[in-house]
């Protein structure tokens, strides 16, 4: 195959999971919390059990009015919901399908992932600082402590199951993953899964939003396919999230006919935890932020440390 041809199906393929899988979780969170919370009315768009209702989201979101602040700095404005979503695009080319279903494989996937992932705090910061708002700002400067704060455990997490699988590959780690492992790095799994809920600010973790408190924090002022932009990356984070979850503790393709069904078992793991994400939202109330940090140094940060020791105590008997 040329390579032109394998570079442009290898874009396309990506652009395609990058626009379609995000769309799919945000149906899915329509539905699963209408039945969850007994909310008929997202039941009603395009009849048969409101498979429409994204669609006149979309349409909403299209026909309102794109404003920006009098006193905004209006190019960082603007820019920032593009910044928003570009990590995740990065991060998506290196996630592993299946065996050989990979757009870039790397040696240092695990470590390009984990720095791409931390630019997500500049568009915060570039919404909450370029809109010239009270309450923006103050989003801002939560979501940036959120952010820097958790990116700890998630990291040290990654580096405990790295470590285990001798290699910072994510392909490399799915092939050295051992049903074993469910146990052995199961509370690094448990740190990766929350500090990554943290990372995207999903529900309980949604203190830099606080409807209640700061309007809509760092996205009181974007209308329109700009704010729509935001509600993207959040989606589109879901599904990184699990993805890297599913990749590095749940064994990615790993299944019964792995070989020709590999892709689906990795999609049918994402799907799960999508589903968990959705359900942790309707379940959980928004942590304050005392309680927020209070989990990210006396409970993730320890945990992921001990983690890391045990993982370095189960290597070096091997």
């Amino acid at each position: 195959m040329p390579l032109w041809l394998d570079l442009l199906i290898r874009v396309a393929a990506v652009m395609a999971g990058f626009l379609v899988l995000p769309l799919v979780i945000g149906q899915a969170e329509h539905k699963v919390m209408a039945h969850m919370q007994g909310r008929v009315g997202p039941m009603y768009a395009g009849a048969f059990h409101g498979w429409a209702q994204l669609v006149a989201d979309g349409v909403k979101f299209v026909q309102k009015e794109d404003i920006a602040p009098r006193e905004a700095d209006r190019t960082v404005f603007r820019l920032a919901p593009i910044v928003a979503l570009f990590p995740y695009l990065i991060v998506i080319l290196t996630l592993p399908l299946g065996p050989g279903l990979v757009a870039q494989s790397l040696d240092i996937g695990l470590f390009l992932v984990l720095a791409v992932l931390g630019i997500g705090v500049v568009a915060v910061l570039m919404s909450a600082w370029a809109s010239a708002n009270k309450y923006s700002l103050l989003g801002g400067v939560r979501g940036a402590a959120q952010l820097l704060g958790y990116e700890l455990p998630l990291v040290l997490a990654a580096a405990s199951v790295a470590m285990a699988a001798g290699t910072l590959s994510l392909p490399g780690i799915v092939e050295a993953w051992r049903p074993w492992w469910l146990i052995w790095q199961a509370p690094a799994a448990l740190v990766f899964f929350i500090a990554g809920l943290a990372e995207i600010r999903r529900p309980p973790f949604d203190m830099p939003i606080a409807d209640s408190e700061l309007v809509f924090g760092y996205l009181t002022e974007y209308t329109g396919l700009r704010f729509a932009f935001f509600l993207l990356a959040e989606y589109v984070g879901i599904v990184v999230i699990a993805g890297l979850t599913t990749v590095l503790f749940l064994g990615g393709w790993h299944g019964p006919f792995e070989d020709q069904l590999g892709w689906l078992w990795t999609l049918l793991k994402v799907a799960a935890l999508s589903f968990v994400i959705i359900w942790l939202r309707v379940t959980y109330p928004r942590l304050r932020e005392d309680q927020l940090q209070r989990l990210c140094w006396l409970i993730l940060v320890p945990v992921s440390l001990a983690q890391l020791v045990l993982t370095v105590a189960v290597k070096s008997l091997l």
